[in-house]
């Protein structure tokens, strides 16, 4: 047997009798450093304080999130390390209903009932493939994309069993880099050597990324054809549609997808988003219900969830609901940063459905609010700018639509931006903000080049840091960031710290606008200073 004596396990289960038997379990397995967590508010704070090896996991929680809930919050805020092995315990008649709905897989499924000698063979076999991938995953969460590429095409050679493995995260480290082609490439030879559906659904997301929305949609409806339950390629589809601006498609999409897999958040989240914004009142209301009800046992539920059931509940006229949403809010949402302007947001909502003078303070304590970065969406920050012109506060209006504007990403956002004055016969106003924040990112980045020029590179990244902060979903404004942190770097020589504020920006700059020409330029440039200054990657090989 092998040596896990350093394992660090984390057990996930609401029946205390269970807990007992599964550690014991994990005991003969020769797993000692075991912690207990009895729900998933537990397991999501003691993942965030801890690294563990293996999460075993109960699906069934009892009350609150199950455990294909709690794995999508830990897979989309990044709480484990890659090589984290999470393992989800089910038993056998609630398995089919898991693994239909399991877009975000885990590393392995046990049925219950189970022996020791069955869980000790699933873990040996998942740390057995970890071996082959540790490499990999310590060069991504280092940033160190081009080194995990050529990690992989290693891994191919040494790891023949796991070819279609590393192929595909190859491909997903293209798409990370926003190389679209090579990634295309690589997918097509995947579902030509084996006809996998995720090799056709990587396909179509390089396609989504190259702007060919036609072609991507074309394999995205023949997946779900094929698949009913294939949930990542129902979200694609969704996107897609959205992207090409065909929202009442995107809903209906959404609205298949939620029959089909009725528990992910961030699915019901963006069903409900989209209803609002297509006038379906009664969808947005019955949606949000199971948003808010669902996300109110996870760490991270977000105020904007009450804000958008409050924003279905007035445009249906049911004040006295509304209201209930929101005493809610204030209950059970304290402390979070979004709180104070979604709650201002939402009363403002009920005051101008019923006529309350109060209206008037709202707005200003929204405005207030939504000054400092807490992250509310844009489709927020257009519905209280709206507000604001309707109740005469054209100056409040400007400044939230100047916010949207200097975050816009492309056209399609600063024409909505526009759109706001435009509805209320202001669209001379919508026009000349949008002149002036395109004028301000302009003389910001000439001013951040005038200083380089005159060698002041830590005054020019001052600059254009501090401008990313304010404008932090502009990719044009971050990518300058990115840039003039390099400079920095080149002239003055390497500082760790603003290595590390190189590497942050450019990450957000591909985030927001992946597929700019400017991205591959300025990823060469990190790298040539990493060699250039001797600062070496880690690489984490363990023995074959």
């Amino acid at each position: 047997m092998s040596d896990l004596s350093d394992f660090r396990a984390l057990l996930i289960e609401p029946n205390p009798g269970m807990r007992v038997s599964l550690h014991n379990m994990l005991n003969l397995c020769g797993i000692s450093k075991i912690e207990h967590a009895h729900t998933a508010g537990i397991a999501a704070r003691t993942i965030q304080a801890k690294v563990f090896d293996l999460v075993l996991c109960e699906y069934d929680l009892g009350v609150g999130q199950d455990g294909q809930q709690l794995l999508e919050d830990v897979r989309h805020h990044k709480l484990t390390p890659l090589s984290t092995i999470f393992i989800m315990v089910t038993a056998e008649r609630g398995y089919a209903k898991v693994v239909s709905a399991a877009e975000l897989a885990p590393s392995d499924y046990l049925l219950k009932p189970f022996t020791a000698d069955t869980l000790l063979e699933r873990v040996m076999k998942a740390i057995e493939k970890r071996k082959a991938f540790i490499e990999v995953y310590s060069l991504m969460e280092q940033g160190a994309i081009r080194e995990a590429i050529a990690a992989c095409v290693e891994g191919e050679n040494n790891y023949p069993r796991y070819l279609i493995d590393f192929m595909r995260f190859r491909a997903e480290l293209y798409v990370i880099l926003g190389e679209a082609e090579e990634a295309e490439q690589l997918y097509t030879q995947v579902f030509e050597m084996r006809a996998v559906a995720w090799a056709k659904l990587g396909l179509a997301k390089t396609l989504f990324m190259q702007g060919r929305f036609d072609e991507a949609e074309g394999i995205l409806k023949t997946l779900v054809d094929e698949n009913d339950k294939y949930m990542d390629a129902y979200d694609w589809l969704a996107k897609t549609h959205e992207a090409a601006g065909q929202l009442p498609e995107a809903k209906d999409v959404l609205d298949t997808a939620v029959s089909v897999s009725p528990h992910a958040v961030r699915r019901l989240r963006r069903l409900g988003e989209i209803s609002l914004r297509t006038g379906d009142i009664e969808t947005a209301e019955t949606v949000f219900k199971k948003v808010v009800s669902k996300a109110k046992f996870s760490e991270f539920r977000d105020p904007e969830d009450h804000l958008n059931l409050v924003s279905a509940l007035v445009k249906k006229g049911d004040h006295d609901q509304a209201k209930s949403v929101i005493r809610d809010m204030e209950k059970n949402m304290v402390g979070l940063k979004k709180t104070a302007a979604c709650r201002a947001i939402s009363a403002a909502m009920v005051h101008a459905g019923t006529g309350d003078a109060r209206l008037s303070d709202e707005l200003d304590a929204a405005v207030l609010a939504s000054r400092e970065d807490i992250g509310l969406s844009t489709e927020n920050k257009l519905g209280l700018a709206k507000s604001c012109l309707e109740n005469d506060k054209e100056e409040a209006a400007s400044e939230v639509i100047m916010d949207v504007m200097r975050n816009a990403g492309d056209q399609k956002m600063m024409s909505r931006a526009i759109g706001v004055f435009e509805s209320a016969g202001k669209g001379h106003l919508g026009k000349e903000l949008a002149q002036r924040s395109q004028k301000e990112v302009m003389e910001l980045v000439a001013l951040g080049v005038q200083k380089a020029k005159q060698g002041d590179f830590r005054g020019s990244l001052d600059l254009m840091a501090s401008a990313a902060q304010k404008s932090p979903d502009n990719p044009q404004v971050v990518m300058n960031a990115a840039l003039a942190a390099l400079k920095c770097l080149e002239n003055l020589g390497w500082d760790n710290k603003i290595g590390e504020q190189a590497k942050s920006l450019i990450a957000a700059a591909a985030r927001l606008d992946p597929m700019n020409p400017r991205m591959k330029a300025i990823r060469g440039l990190y790298d040539e200073l990493q060699k250039k200054y001797g600062i070496t990657i880690v690489q984490n090989k363990t023995k074959k």
